[in-house]
């Protein structure tokens, strides 16, 4: 069962990945009654206007740390909208598809084949390292008319790193997808979607505008397939939506891209369906 104690910041990224899944004190409640925490007024949000960082009831009070606030964002709209995170594209005519952890030698150009036979522009968060090493492959994307976006240097989750590191890892990042590619980024999204605070205040003092997602595949997954990645990514889409997904297995399960490419196929399959275009973040 969990605990009400309330969060602190000790709590490592990955606990709060699994709260955030799980259902916490933190988060705005939605158990049954007899549950670990009594529901907030409905009038208010726990993490928005005056009221951020609080839950009230008449009996006690649930602190929610910036830190964890953080944690939660890719995972809770209501944090995510408190950090002035975008997790949708509102007025957007159509869906956001956005591939993380490229470019891959076999994962990327397969992406790319099936994005150009469907005539569809998606938004790539390139690795600084793998750009480096393949710094051809990013010029593809680029020129192919997609969205280069920066995910880091190295894929490393931004709560473990001092701020000095954080900022280096923007920085170098930039440099290298910029030396690739002739583009210089305006999106960034965090490895594992984690900003920490530091983080959060680097990105925007280069000018990079942070974007998460709001539908993902989790195709990393060992065990998923491509039809489960595509339910997840593409059941009840909406315009707006961001959709998540890696054209990479270099810090996923082994040949992850595999299925990440076939999904892709049924993604736009029912996007089709349901008459819903695509676009790129503006």
């Amino acid at each position: 069962m969990a605990s009400c104690a309330p969060p602190t910041a000790r709590v490592g990224w990955r606990s709060a990945r699994a709260t955030a899944r799980a259902g916490s004190c933190s988060a705005p409640p939605t158990a049954p009654a007899g549950s670990c925490s009594a529901p907030p007024p409905p009038q208010t949000s726990p993490l928005d206007g005056d009221h951020a960082g609080k839950a009230t009831t008449e009996t006690h009070v649930i602190i929610i740390p910036t830190v964890i606030r953080h944690l939660l964002a890719p995972h809770v709209p209501q944090a995510a909208a408190a950090l002035r995170i975008r997790r949708r594209l509102p007025g957007a005519a159509g869906v956001a598809i956005t591939f993380d952890d490229g470019p891959h030698p076999e994962g990327t150009p397969a992406v790319l084949e099936i994005l150009a036979q469907e005539g569809i522009q998606a938004t790539f968060f390139l690795v600084g390292e793998q750009v480096e090493r393949r710094p051809s492959l990013a010029a593809e994307i680029a020129g192919q008319g997609h969205l280069i976006a920066l995910h880091g240097y190295r894929h490393r989750p931004q709560p473990a790193l001092p701020q000095k590191a954080v900022e280096r890892d923007v920085a170098v990042g930039l440099e290298a997808i910029e030396a690739a590619t002739q583009k210089r980024p305006a999106w960034h999204r965090p490895p594992y979607g984690l900003y920490s605070p530091a983080g959060l205040r680097a990105v925007r003092a280069t000018g990079l505008e942070p974007l998460l997602w709001s539908r993902w595949g989790k195709d990393w997954r060992r065990f998923t397939t491509p039809e489960r990645i595509a339910s997840r990514a593409a059941t009840n889409v909406a315009p707006g939506d961001v959709i998540l997904l890696h054209d990479a297995d270099f810090y996923s399960s082994r040949g992850s891209h595999e299925r990440t490419a076939q999904a892709l196929k049924l993604i736009v399959r029912e996007l089709k369906r349901q008459k819903i275009g695509t676009v790129l973040p503006v």
